[in-house]
């Protein structure tokens, strides 16, 4: 029931991701929530009952998982009792020194305490009785495993002290390694170690030309005399927690290798957990003409997803480029938290929507009424209207483009939603829509214009 738990943890039956290092078919991450605590979480496919099992492929993915995990779920089969296998994977659990929960499944309609006891043998402590099917027993459960772990940075909150959160991220061998070191070793005023508030990743803050900066590092900054290793160790849980911790994003890229499916991937992973991003595309130096226009060309080709974002051509070995990346950063940061009226966003879709009315839906018009904002980093537009839930995909991506157009939005993805409900100003006497409000205004500073 591993599969079946992980629906029920994450409220979704599709992969996070696909096609990264280290991750195959047997290894399956997911984002849940319980109440406002964020969690990953990872379905493996599980240990088997004998020792030749154990040491196979889908084994050695299990116990990558459970190393890159700040606790495990034991899950067993409430309905079959405790077996062998059961056994030996907790004698396994119980060398690794993690933090571990039983969770005995297929419990429903069973007596909970009677279930449980019979793996209590385990000494993992107190079983949990739950249904994953079913979900009783999910929220007891998850309320114990998050109870002593730390709370998660959001990048969606402005830090108190005006610092940037800057995650660098990338597939192995890229040069992420170097591109820190060199951030950090150029004109820093301030630079020390501190422990993140997640597991595995280290924060780094600093200062450079007087804005803050916490630089979130994924590979490995402390292992200096590892940075030119070929081999990289690349954990998916940890690259997560620093993209959702970050305000933006650096995504490195390796030139002489062009686009990687991998690269795609990741990008992709990073847009759709809605973060800012820098792209930096690295060992530029080493690249002829007419190999720097091949790699061009197939970025124009396989991300156009990232238009938003503001491509950097660098070598982090020899600094070329990199000191720009900075002002790029802080560009996206601004433009990700930015605040936004909402009479200059009603105004905005009112233009968009006089350019180009939405097309009719089964004779109907759709009728955009007004927008508010949502959201920051991404920012987020919510749009009221009749009928707005029906909006085309290709409709939403015009307002999208012509927001960001308007607004002057770079470097951020920016998301809409569109509500369809009662107007909240209806029968309400003496109470103006943001629109009428408006509308008003411009009347008066033409009275006043005429006046003078």
């Amino acid at each position: 029931g591993k599969s079946t738990l992980f629906n029920r943890l994450t409220r979704s039956r599709d992969a996070l991701v696909a096609d990264l290092p280290g991750l195959t078919r047997d290894r399956i991450y997911g984002d849940g929530k319980i109440g406002d605590r964020p969690y990953i979480v990872v379905d493996t496919g599980g240990l088997g009952g004998d020792e030749e099992n154990i040491t196979g492929q889908m084994a050695a993915q299990a116990r990558q998982a459970m190393k890159e995990a700040d606790a495990i779920l034991l899950l067993v089969d409430g309905r079959h009792g405790l077996s062998a296998g059961d056994e030996q994977v907790a004698d396994y659990l119980r060398q690794l020194g993690k933090r571990v929960f039983v969770a005995v499944n297929k419990s429903e309609g069973a007596n909970t305490h009677v279930i449980s006891a019979d793996f209590q043998s385990l000494g993992l402590g107190q079983p949990y009785a739950i249904s994953a099917a079913h979900g009783d027993g999910i929220g007891a459960l998850m309320e114990a495993v998050l109870a002593d772990l730390p709370r998660v940075t959001d990048g969606s909150e402005e830090a108190e002290d005006g610092s940037i959160r800057v995650a660098v991220v990338g597939r192995p061998n890229v040069g992420k390694s170097t591109l820190i070191n060199r951030m950090l070793g150029e004109e820093r005023v301030v630079v020390f170690d501190e422990a993140g508030t997640t597991r595995d990743s280290i924060y780094i803050p600093y200062e450079r030309d007087g804005q803050r900066y916490v630089l979130i590092d994924t590979a490995g900054v402390r292992r200096r005399a590892r940075v030119e290793d070929a081999i990289e160790k690349f954990s998916i849980v940890k690259t997560l927690q620093a993209i959702d911790a970050a305000h933006v994003v650096i995504m490195v890229m390796d030139a002489s290798e062009g686009v990687h499916a991998q690269d795609t991937g990741l990008a992709g992973m990073v847009v759709e957990r809605g973060r800012a991003m820098v792209i930096a595309i690295n060992k530029w130096d080493g690249l002829s003409q007419d190999q720097r226009q091949v790699v061009k060309t197939d970025i124009d080709r396989r991300l156009p997803f990232l238009e938003f974002a503001k491509f950097h051509f660098i070598s982090a070995l020899h600094g070329s480029g990199v000191g720009d990346l900075f002002g790029t950063v802080v560009n996206a940061y601004q433009a990700a938290m930015r605040k936004f009226p909402t009479p200059q966003l009603t105004r905005t879709l009112e233009g968009a929507v006089s350019g180009y009315p939405p097309p009719l839906v089964h004779g109907r018009r759709i009728k955009l009424r007004y927008a508010h904002q949502g959201g920051s980093n991404p920012p987020l537009i919510i749009v009221h209207g009749n009928q707005a839930e029906a909006v085309p995909a290709t409709y939403q991506r015009y307002l999208v483009n012509t927001f960001r157009k308007v607004l002057r939005l770079q470097g951020t993805p920016l998301r809409m939603e569109f509500k369809t409900g009662v107007n909240p100003y209806a029968g309400k006497k003496n109470v103006l829509t943001p629109r009428q409000i408006e509308k008003r205004r411009r009347l008066q500073r033409h009275h006043k214009k005429d006046a003078r």
